[in-house]
């Protein structure tokens, strides 16, 4: 069971672990071992609750597929279990980056003070660059 809140969580069932060959260098080691995890989790036949689910099929995710699969690749370490644990917990990370709601963005007008200040600012900077023309004998 992975837990998500403390009222949603996942059961086992509904993700797929599978060990796989890691790539890259590792010599010996990356070619006898199957110490990679490949996770695949259907959203649309999962048990979350159908908020949950439009949020992450309306996400446009490298990790979620067209049919609304999510795919990770955990391979960064040597142990099965570690990448079994790092994959899952990336899964986590993405169903709660899903889950938050970001502000609204509100459009504003500098206020009177701020728009004097910048013109202000602009006159002194004239001032400035005109003292540097040529000094005439």
């Amino acid at each position: 069971m992975l837990e998500l809140s403390r009222n949603v969580a996942i059961p086992d069932n509904e993700i797929e672990l599978t060990a796989i060959r890691a790539q890259g260098a590792g010599g010996q080691h990356v070619n006898k071992t199957s110490t990679a995890i490949h996770l695949r989790f259907d959203i649309r036949a999962s048990s979350l609750p159908e908020y949950y689910k439009e949020r992450l099929l309306g996400l446009n995710h490298h990790l979620i597929t067209a049919d609304g699969v999510v795919i990770i690749k955990a391979q960064e370490y040597r142990s099965q279990e570690l990448n079994r644990e790092a994959a899952l917990a990336r899964l986590v990370a993405l169903i709660q980056k899903a889950m938050v709601v970001e502000k609204t963005r509100r459009a504003t007008k500098p206020s009177k003070g701020a728009k004097l200040r910048r013109l202000e600012g602009k006159v002194r900077k004239g001032a400035t660059k005109a003292l540097r023309g040529k000094v005439l004998p």
